[in-house]
């Protein structure tokens, strides 16, 4: 976990990028250590939200480490090419499939996967100044990947997103919060805290309430009509009126 920072404080997991000299870009360890952290927060209980950060570097995540990881990924088989693609990519999966919201705090650039880091989390608070950017595309590989062609045109609608992954131009964190990217714009210096503040609501909610309305978010965004977003939604009710039954004695 040397390239990640972690800590619990009241139900809430504090997790920074630590790859500080290289703008924490990922490299092998890095996407390791990465998809053990949501291994081990798919059953944990005590931990509610997820505040995600860049820690110490000037920027959230310049993407993929091409001066490591992407040149031992040109000598593997193809075979070995496509498992480490797909085992990056899981990882954005992984952050769905947490129970845990996702506080993501984006400061300088996040391009490439720190782009999709931002996309699979739930609840996006940008730096003033701040940036992200599909860098894909900008590096001879197709714009659609690490899940960006599945998560921006839900996000912001696929006309922008169209843009943005055809180009690989940046967005703003003016233009994220007009887009409806970006839940917040703040001063840099503001951002952890307006992190925490959003974090300590959703913490003092019913737990299971918090985590299974994460998880009807998430189910309806692919749900095939009304009656199946309906389904999901009134499973959940039913099941939460049973719990808060069963715990209150009554």
């Amino acid at each position: 976990m040397e390239n990640l920072k972690y800590h619990v404080k009241d139900h809430i997991g504090y997790l920074s990028l630590n790859r500080p000299d290289k703008y924490n870009a990922f490299d092998g360890q890095m996407v390791e250590a990465f998809e053990q952290f949501w291994q081990d927060r798919r059953y944990d209980e005590d931990v509610r939200v997820v505040i995600l950060d860049g820690g110490e570097a000037k920027g959230f995540c310049a993407g993929l480490d091409m001066t490591t990881y992407a040149v031992e990924m040109y000598d593997k088989s193809p075979t070995a090419i496509y498992n480490a693609q797909a085992r990056m990519a899981r990882t954005l999966m992984a952050m769905r499939q947490a129970p845990q919201p996702i506080v993501c705090c984006v400061h300088g650039s996040a391009s490439g996967i720190g782009f999709s880091l931002a996309m699979a989390s739930d609840i996006r608070i940008m730096a003033e100044g701040s940036r992200c950017n599909a860098a894909y595309i900008n590096i001879g590989l197709g714009g659609a990947d690490m899940a960006s062609s599945y998560f921006l045109p839900r996000l912001i609608g696929s006309g922008r997103a169209n843009e943005f992954l055809l180009t690989g131009n940046f967005m703003s964190a003016q233009e994220a919060l007009s887009l409806g990217f970006a839940s917040r714009v703040v001063p840099k210096e503001k951002m952890m805290e307006t992190a925490e503040e959003l974090a300590r609501t959703m913490a003092g909610k019913t737990p299971l309430a918090l985590r299974m309305t994460k998880e009807a978010i998430n189910v309806n965004l692919d749900a095939g009509g009304l009656e199946a977003a309906l389904h999901m939604e009134d499973r959940n009710q039913a099941m939460l009126i049973y719990y808060l039954k069963l715990i209150s004695g009554k």
